[in-house]
């Protein structure tokens, strides 16, 4: 992995779970987590805390199946997943 990429943790009822995705921005961790079928996506980002503070970033999530490209491996399915993200905003939660 890069030394760039950031780990983010889903929250779930305000805390966290054992899902961790990893990404340079939040938005790709939203979109690994999107295509696992999460909706509300709250993202604690790992190893940031500022006054004893953690930032969540807030992201709604979808994933819909589309035909996969005519140019495809064999291995590929004939439908794929495609995840949808839209930030709703950072949320600055106590440690």
């Amino acid at each position: 992995m890069a030394d760039d990429m950031g780990y983010y943790v889903l929250m779930q009822g305000g805390k966290d779970t054992e899902h961790v995705f990893s990404g340079k921005q939040p938005r790709r961790a939203a979109l690994k987590a999107a295509t696992r079928g999460f909706t509300d996506i709250k993202l604690r980002e790992r190893g940031v805390r500022r006054s004893g503070k953690c930032k969540v970033h807030v992201f709604k999530g979808s994933v819909e199946t589309v035909d996969a490209p005519a140019n495809r491996p064999a291995w590929l399915p004939a439908k794929v997943k495609k995840p949808k993200v839209k930030k709703v905003g950072i949320e600055w939660v106590k440690a």
